[in-house]
């Protein structure tokens, strides 16, 4: 099967440290020439290994969380639509601590899967929310691989995002929904967050004055929270529950956001296999 033209991109402002890695995994898998970097600010510098990829610069303007996240999904809606006019067929968007993962187990590459024969406006990955287990795991070693030292996570809705776009269309603040369009979560197909990584990490940029002042003391603090909940819950068997809550999630909705999942705050925490030990 020949896969389709697809591109990925994402927008960035003071985050080195992860937009270096989201360019090395897309760009293994779909070419640098295909990833399109928004740098949120002129006073933005492109990492060493970054070269290669399409650059995006528009001017930084100071909002608090929810104005920014609002914001920045109109603006990388336009980019999409206009990734689309340039012949693109399938435009990933999301956050640069995200990244789409496909299970080993199905023997298919993203592009390979994101080819299928599709129908709708987008596609979305279970949300897997990775966290430091504070009993278990040591501080992250920034030279090597997240899933090489981060065994667990939370399945957790809010990271099961539209972030697969098949056609123009508007995504949600945070790439949580497409606007007037119902969700449709791939079997097989997996997105893993790290913001959660490293608390060390977490507290540095809780330190950060500029994010301070523009409200993400507590959005960091929700992090923290997740890093609570997988070092002390009993983590579940992967392959025996992700078929499960991948079911329930594409069923239950929030009574204010009928194309959003929900997980009605139940918790499950899972161990992550080994077979994605070596993908991110």
């Amino acid at each position: 099967m020949s896969c389709k033209r697809i591109c990925a991109m994402t927008m960035v402002r003071n985050d080195n440290f992860f937009l270096s890695r989201w360019v090395r995994y897309y760009g293994a898998l779909l070419g640098k020439e295909n990833l399109f970097v928004c740098f949120d600010g002129e006073d933005q510098t492109l990492p060493d290994d970054c070269q290669g990829v399409n650059v995006v610069v528009r001017r930084h303007v100071d909002m608090d969380v929810a104005s920014g996240d609002h914001d920045r999904a109109s603006f990388m809606s336009d980019q999409a639509a206009a990734r689309f006019a340039e012949g693109y067929e399938r435009v990933i968007g999301g956050d640069v601590d995200e990244f789409l993962v496909v299970d080993p187990s199905l023997g298919k590459t993203l592009p390979e899967l994101l080819s299928e024969n599709f129908r709708g406006s987008s596609l979305s990955g279970l949300g897997v929310d990775v966290a430091q287990n504070m009993i278990f795991e040591k501080e992250l070693d920034k030279g090597r691989l997240f899933l090489e030292q981060r065994e667990y996570a939370q399945l957790y809705p809010r990271y099961t995002k539209a972030v697969v776009m098949l056609k123009p269309a508007r995504w949600g603040s945070g790439y949580h929904r497409i606007k007037g369009h119902d969700f449709r979560i791939v079997p097989g197909l997996y997105l893993f967050h790290f913001g959660c990584v490293d608390l060390e990490m977490l507290r540095s940029r809780s330190g950060d004055s500029a994010r301070a002042q523009a409200g993400w003391s507590r959005h960091l603090k929700k992090r923290a929270r997740t890093i609570g909940i997988v070092s002390h819950y009993s983590p579940c068997n992967w392959d025996k529950v992700v078929g499960y809550v991948r079911w329930f999630q594409q069923l239950a909705r929030p009574i204010f956001a009928w194309n959003k999942p929900t997980m009605f705050g139940k918790r499950i925490v899972v161990r992550i296999p080994e077979r994605f030990r070596n993908l991110v």
